[in-house]
């Protein structure tokens, strides 16, 4: 069975070690230390996690989130790399590549593109295979109240819909790209977008890619 969801997870742990607790990232109002709090209450703290699609749990997270922020840096960087606690679902391998290989690449690149030097990853084929498959079973959700019709494609020409209208958004990139993008990082995807210029400026304003 595959680990790139261990992997990315002590990548994400090296990263945020290396650029220390106040660096930016993608996630609009977070710091790194924030981003490690989020990571560590999501798999540690399932009482708080909903609240992040339950609005009235939404309190609670915030109370919990801040919490953890306010531990030591270091703490949180070695809470990350040890990962969930013993019984937790997140400690079976299979629940673990479903649910994390997605959230520990994202969030990773969040990191790494946010720093002014950053430069691409060269990722490997049976990992963009796997970020692909993730993909096709979540676009629509990500697409979901988009305003124009949305096409995800890789450069090899497998297509998914992530949203049905018209007119027509076609974006193209490897699926590590196209997620960045699906999960509203638009501006950092390395993705060519093709479609009438009206709807690519009203898709790029939206605010509803992503989960």
């Amino acid at each position: 069975m595959s680990t790139f969801a261990k992997r990315e997870r002590l990548l994400l742990a090296d990263l945020l070690e290396t650029v220390g607790p106040d660096a930016e990232t993608l996630c609009e109002g977070w710091r790194t230390r924030d981003l490690a709090a989020h990571v560590i209450v999501r798999e540690r703290r399932p009482d708080a996690a909903g609240g992040a699609l339950i609005k009235q749990l939404a309190p609670r997270l915030e109370k919990v989130m801040a919490e953890y922020a306010a531990k030591p840096y270091d703490e949180l960087i070695q809470l990350i790399r040890t990962g969930p606690p013993r019984f937790s679902p997140f400690q079976l391998k299979q629940v673990d590549e479903a649910a994390n290989i997605v959230e520990f690449y994202v969030h990773t690149e969040d990191v790494r593109r946010a720093q002014p030097d950053w430069s691409r990853r060269e990722l490997d084929p049976v990992f963009q295979d796997a970020l692909w498959s993730r993909l096709e079973r979540t676009a629509r959700l990500m697409g979901r109240g988009v305003p124009t019709g949305l096409v995800l494609r890789r450069p090899d020409g497998q297509t998914v819909v992530a949203h049905r209208g018209t007119p027509v958004v076609t974006v193209t990139g490897e699926p590590s790209e196209l997620l960045l993008f699906a999960f509203g990082r638009q501006s950092a995807a390395k993705v060519e977008v093709e479609g009438d210029a009206e709807a690519i400026d009203r898709l790029h304003e939206s605010k509803r890619l992503g989960i």
